[in-house]
């Protein structure tokens, strides 16, 4: 709690109100004849407080499009981490609803469970029954330990070295001039935002699943390889892979799943995944955007099985790197002109471009190695595997140094570079 004050003292009682509360009323869902009446009002307490705090001024911004509102436009920081506890408190009053669990009788416990500063402020987002045992009777050893501090270098290591180094690219081309980028300078700049916001984010899951595991809680991975993906649904399993279980548990299936009314269920999960990353609507836009995908790899199913593997992977990635340039620009103004770019500039080659190209090749390759999916081209079992895992296993202190202080190394002469999903 004293961290989470020292970053937002405000919003502390915000997260002690969430947590008290949801904690009384896990307990009267469990007891109370009429749970569902119980349930439907805290979920709207839940989401009423999300989005009073997160939409409240995107609301009265389209609003008063429409009818000029009496009342100036709220102005409200996000308190932080509010996306993600609030969707656990959820998870959990559901899964209490659906005896898929019991209700905690401790309060510090629930608070712990709410307040968890690993994965607090950006996730991933942890179901209840994951730390359930956890909470009251975490063994801590060495192993643990130990696993927990290279997977937190890992973390450091993505987030530092690669996330924050394509964050200045990033700036450079999408941010300052982006309207006199020639096409492939243009591609070139959405390609490390999706470096940036893979390995910023993804990085950040590592750190929080492993600072986690230091402290006895094992945490599900959040991501598996996204850009190895083959199709859109396929991206979606492997990326964020927490919001979309809940997405898939509390909205898709309950909807009806895949039984009846199958592709309006996808484009609202997809809507709903969209506005969940913030209040504007190239968010929304960009849901919709992969739902409308999603649709159509279902319709064509059997086409799409039939072609090559190389092919799929062409098509997944041309289609998420274009999503990423809907999901950067919020201004729709500056998304055309970019749009523009991608496809028929006329500008030429700038000398930065060439640059970037030659100073950065090592960095490119370290990239490319990180992205692909070894341990699905080589599972368990295989002999490169055993190799593998035997030769790592000896040189894991090694590695977990090396890379926590390359990352310090970096760290000291570098500015504050914020995770992506703080905003969020």
């Amino acid at each position: 709690m004293f961290f989470y004050a020292w970053g937002e003292p405000m919003w502390i009682a915000l997260l002690l109100f969430t947590s008290f509360f949801n904690y009384g009323f896990g307990m009267l869902i469990e007891r109370q004849k009429q749970q569902k009446t119980a349930l439907i009002f805290a979920v709207i307490v839940n989401l009423g407080l999300l989005i009073a705090f997160k939409y409240s001024g995107f609301l009265w911004d389209n609003i008063n499009m429409l009818v000029s509102l009496p009342f100036p436009r709220p102005v409200n920081s996000l308190p932080i981490g509010i996306s993600f506890y609030t969707f656990q408190t959820i998870s959990y009053l559901v899964d209490i609803k659906r005896r898929e669990i019991k209700s905690q009788r401790n309060p510090l416990n629930f608070l712990m469970y709410i307040s968890m500063f690993p994965q607090l402020v950006a996730g991933p987002i942890v179901r209840y029954r994951l730390v359930e045992d956890a909470l009251t009777n975490r063994k801590v050893t060495w192993d643990d330990v130990s696993a927990g501090v290279s997977r937190f270098a890992l973390g450091l290591f993505k987030k530092v070295v690669i996330a924050n180094i394509a964050a200045e690219m990033v700036k450079r081309y999408l941010d300052d001039g982006f309207d006199v980028l020639s096409t492939g300078e243009a591609w070139f700049g959405i390609i490390m935002f999706a470096v940036q916001i893979y390995f910023d984010f993804s990085g950040y899951s590592d750190m929080a699943i492993g600072l986690a595991r230091m402290f006895g809680f094992k945490l599900e991975e959040n991501f598996r390889h996204p850009y190895a993906a083959v199709s859109c649904g396929d991206f979606y399993r492997r990326w964020h892979i927490s919001l979309g279980q809940f997405y898939r548990d509390y909205v898709y299936i309950p909807l009806g799943g895949n039984r009846r009314h199958h592709e309006l269920n996808i484009m609202i999960v997809w809507a709903l995944t969209g506005i969940w990353h913030g209040a504007s609507w190239n968010f929304m836009f960009w849901g919709l955007y992969f739902g409308v995908f999603m649709v159509i790899e279902n319709r064509l199913k059997k086409l799409i099985n039939m072609m090559p593997m190389i092919i799929k992977r062409f098509y997944t990635v041309f289609i998420i790197l274009f999503s990423w340039s809907i999901f950067y620009f919020t201004d729709f103004g500056q998304l055309k002109a970019f749009i523009i770019n991608l496809f028929c500039s006329s500008h030429p080659v700038g000398i930065n471009f060439v640059s970037d190209l030659r100073e950065h090749a090592f960095w490119f390759v370290l990239i490319l190695l990180l992205c692909i999916p070894w341990n699905e081209i080589y599972p368990k079992g295989s002999h490169l595997n055993t190799i593998y895992s035997t030769s790592y296993n000896y040189l894991q202190p090694v590695i977990s140094v090396v890379l926590l202080l390359s990352s310090t190394v970096i760290l000291v002469g570098s500015t504050y570079n914020p995770f992506i999903y703080f905003r969020f």
